[in-house]
């Protein structure tokens, strides 16, 4: 198995469709006949275990956390000027969750700027603010594991960086 896709219990990864979770250790389990190791990984946000074959960790996206530099980029994302596609909410509403879905924070960091609303603008639809509170959330949850602060300070260094655009 790669380096790059060996993790210890302890270890902080990103699985793309759930954001954040830590690696509670190894485990053996017979499934369908077959024995299988498994990454057992817990979503404390979530309340919620997934346990990842190792032979399928590649295929799922799992992944370490984002590099300082990567995560910077990301912010630096923020400050950009806002994209948004002149097509059918529905059509965006995909492409902006197909983009939080990918467990990319450039990604992520693009849905929360795209969506983000200053105070003079009009307000959001409730599906807008859904898919932005989870592109803040999966953004803030990453930086929180990575500057090893907790989530409530990184959503508010997110919340001043697209402030500062």
């Amino acid at each position: 198995m790669p380096k790059e896709l060996t993790f210890s219990a302890g270890d902080f990864v990103v699985y793309p469709t759930h954001g954040v979770g830590k690696v509670i250790g190894l485990e053996k389990r017979r499934i369908a006949g077959d024995d299988l190791q498994l990454f057992v990984i817990s979503f404390d946000q979530d309340r919620m275990t997934l346990r990842v074959p190792i032979h399928k960790i590649k295929q799922s996206g799992l992944r370490r956390l984002s590099s300082r530099k990567m995560m910077e980029t990301a912010l630096a994302t923020l400050k950009g000027r806002a994209r948004v596609k002149r097509t059918m909410w529905s059509r965006r509403a995909q492409e902006y969750e197909a983009k939080i879905n990918s467990g990319d924070p450039v990604s992520i960091a693009e849905v929360v700027r795209d969506l983000h609303r200053n105070a003079n603008q009009p307000d959001q639809s409730y599906s807008e603010r859904q898919i932005y509170e989870l592109a803040l959330d999966r953004l803030a949850c990453e930086l929180a594991a990575i500057e090893k602060i907790d989530k409530k300070a990184a959503t508010e260094k997110v919340e001043t960086a697209i402030k500062a655009a």
